[in-house]
């Protein structure tokens, strides 16, 4: 039987990832490939807009998916959580990624204007890899306490 991420992941084990970025005089290009630099094949990619003030989005935690958040416009703070200790990004930049592992749960908070956030998935979607209830999420971390 192989360990639920719940169990074993760490806060700590979520962090900024730097991607490619092409300055030019016109414009710059940032650039983001399967497992370069990003640890995981992309097999899913959508985004987040239009977001209303004081409204945030997360509120889960994945059981196998691995992401990488950006904010491709905008800012918004990520706050992560794995049972024991929180750890809150700024994401602000479009050429750096928050890579965030299975069996930590997320928030996402603090959208400014216009803000763009866009997720990109190590799986495609399947409701049995959510853990939506933050209750839920406790027992499944409570050996971590």
């Amino acid at each position: 039987m192989t360990q639920d991420p719940h169990t074993s992941s760490h806060v700590d084990a979520c962090h900024i990832i730097e991607l490619d970025k092409h300055h030019h005089a016109n414009g710059n290009l940032t650039v983001v490939e399967d497992n370069n630099p990003i640890p995981f094949k992309i097999r899913r990619t959508y985004y987040l807009y239009d977001i209303p003030g004081g409204e945030s989005r997360g509120g889960h935690s994945h059981r196998n998916l691995y992401q990488l958040l950006v904010a491709i416009s905008g800012s918004f703070d990520v706050v992560l959580d794995d049972g024991v200790r929180q750890r809150r990004f700024t994401l602000n930049r479009p050429y750096q990624g928050l890579l965030i592992v299975p069996g930590i749960w997320r928030v996402l908070e603090e959208f400014s204007s216009g803000s763009v956030c866009l997720c990109l998935a190590s799986e495609h979607y399947s409701e049995a890899d959510y853990v939506r209830d933050y209750d839920q999420f406790l027992a499944l971390t409570a050996n971590k306490r």
